[in-house]
């Protein structure tokens, strides 16, 4: 499995790009795997997220989960792809695949894990 170094993991399976005061947020290549075909996703763009609380679902054929903000801060955009395509998140999870955006309120990282901290976590 794939996970890029330059992303930062949490243990609930999202992946974070940070650029700045922004961040990018999906589900990890091991997430996809074990939810299996993924048809929908359930997002609110423009809402104020709080770190470690739910911010949406993913429905797949087996199962819904939710979906966990690994950081605080407010959903500027949703990815829009994936209303008609949801399947992007099996295919690319780290980029076509990518979940939400969000503005970062606090930037307080300690709790993301690094790719080999993930890895460890997931028994890899």
């Amino acid at each position: 499995m794939n996970f890029p170094e330059e992303l930062k993991y949490t243990a609930d399976h999202e992946w974070v790009k940070i650029e700045g005061n922004t961040a990018y947020i999906g589900i990890t290549e091991f997430a996809q795997h074990e939810l299996g075909d993924i048809v929908y996703i359930d997002i609110e763009a423009n809402k104020e997220v709080t770190k470690g609380k739910v911010f949406g679902t993913v429905e797949a054929v087996k199962t819904v989960s939710d979906l966990f903000m690994p950081l605080t801060g407010t959903i500027i955009e949703v990815n829009k792809l994936l209303d008609a395509q949801p399947e992007l998140v099996n295919i690319d999870p780290y980029g076509e695949g990518w979940m939400v955006k969000i503005e970062i309120a606090d930037n307080d990282f300690t709790t993301l894990l690094n790719a080999k901290a993930y890895k460890n976590i997931i028994g890899q």
